[in-house]
């Protein structure tokens, strides 16, 4: 009996995480939607309070929509954010700074001219 107790708490204590993870989610969703107005906001925030099972229930069912929308936008943010700083770390360079470079190559001896143009009809095909 003992393991079906630990078992049973493990459960109870997964079941009471999950709930403060929605809750959280449900809050911050009100605060972060711009369509509700300050006092929409505190009814909202007041339903939840006072009957929150109720108040959660009723804000994903009438509001669900709308808050998937909101964070799907906020992950795209982040994502465009997150490519747009590697791209900007890892330098991306444009064709002509790169036959810019060749051309430097070429001056100074390091390829020849044939090299050059191998690699400028590379850049270029």
């Amino acid at each position: 009996m003992p393991l079906f107790h630990i078992l049973w708490s493990i459960f109870l204590v997964f079941l009471l995480v999950a709930w403060i993870w929605v809750l959280i989610s449900v809050i911050a969703d009100i605060f972060a939607s711009d369509d509700i107005s300050g006092w929409g906001k505190a009814l909202w925030l007041l339903g939840v309070m006072i009957l929150p099972w109720l108040g959660v229930l009723m804000y994903i069912l009438l509001r669900g929509d709308e808050m998937r929308a909101r964070q799907r936008a906020t992950h795209e943010a982040v994502e465009n954010e997150r490519k747009a700083y590697i791209r900007h770390v890892a330098g991306s360079h444009s064709t002509a700074d790169e036959l810019t470079k060749l051309a430097e190559l070429r001056e100074k001896g390091v390829i020849t001219e044939a090299e050059f143009a191998a690699q400028k009809s590379k850049l270029l095909g």
